[in-house]
C-alpha cells in the first residue's frame, strides 16, 4: 500500500452545520463574550448562514456559466466591454471583506456571450476566499479558456477591510489589479484604451 500517495488518502468529511455553529460559539467565548446571552444566542446560526452566502462561489462552476454562447455571424471583432461590475469578496488571510468593481473586455472570435454571463463569472470567483490578484487572473483566464476570444482584459479595483479596518488602518486605500491576454498584451494602444476608459 502506497501511504505517500495523497490520492489514496480519504478526504476529511466536511463539518456539519452544527459543528460550524459551535466553532462560532467558541470564537465568541474566545473574545470574552457569552454566546448564550439574548443578543448572541442566535448569532452562530446567522453567521454560518451568512458565510454560506459569502462563499456561494464554491458551489458554482464558472466554466459551465460560459457554456451557452452565440454565433458571431457578422464577425464582430471590436472590444466588448462591461464596466463597474460590483463585487464583494473576503480575503483569505483575515476573512475580511473586499469591496470593489471589475471591468471586463474581450475581443470576440467565433462566439459571443450574453453580458450577464460575464457578471456571473465575476460573482462566482468573488464569492470565495480570495486575494484580489488571484481573482482578477481567474476571471480573465476563465473567459479566455472557455470563450476563446482574440484577447481578454480584466481590471479590478477594491478596498480591503483587512487594511482599512485593522492593521495599518488606512481608510480609502484602493487596490488595482489587472490581467491581460492575447491582443491586449500585443496591442499596447488597445490596452491603454481599456485602462483609460476610451473603449
Amino acid at each position: 500500500m502506497d501511504l505517500g500517495n495523497s490520492a489514496n488518502k480519504e478526504r476529511k468529511l466536511q463539518p456539519t452545520k452544527s459543528e460550524a455553529e459551535e466553532a462560532v460559539r467558541v470564537l465568541l467565548e474566545y473574545m470574552g463574550e457569552d454566546p448564550s446571552r439574548e443578543g448572541l444566542c442566535e448569532t452562530p446560526e446567522r453567521v454560518v448562514r451568512a458565510w454560506s452566502e459569502y462563499c456561494a462561489g464554491y458551489s458554482s462552476d464558472p466554466a459551465t456559466i460560459l457554456k451557452k454562447t452565440f454565433e458571431n455571424p457578422e464577425k464582430y471583432s471590436e472590444p466588448v466591454v462591461l464596466r463597474d461590475i460590483s463585487f464583494v469578496s473576503h480575503c483569505e488571510h483575515h476573512l475580511a471583506p473586499i469591496n470593489g468593481v471589475v471591468d471586463v473586455a474581450y475581443v470576440p472570435s467565433e462566439r459571443i456571450v450574453g453580458i450577464s454571463k460575464i457578471a456571473r463569472v465575476v460573482e462566482c470567483f468573488s464569492r470565495r476566499l480570495q486575494t484580489q490578484e488571484t481573482m482578477t487572473a481567474q476571471i480573465a483566464n476563465c473567459i479566455q479558456d472557455n470563450l476563446n476570444p482574440i484577447g481578454t482584459a480584466v481590471r479590478s479595483r477594491a478596498t480591503h477591510a483587512c487594511m482599512t479596518n485593522r492593521g495599518v488602518g488606512k481608510s480609502g486605500a484602493l487596490l488595482t489589479a489587472t490581467t491581460f491576454t492575447g491582443v491586449f498584451v500585443s496591442d499596447l494602444a488597445l490596452k491603454y484604451q481599456f485602462l483609460n476608459g476610451q473603449i
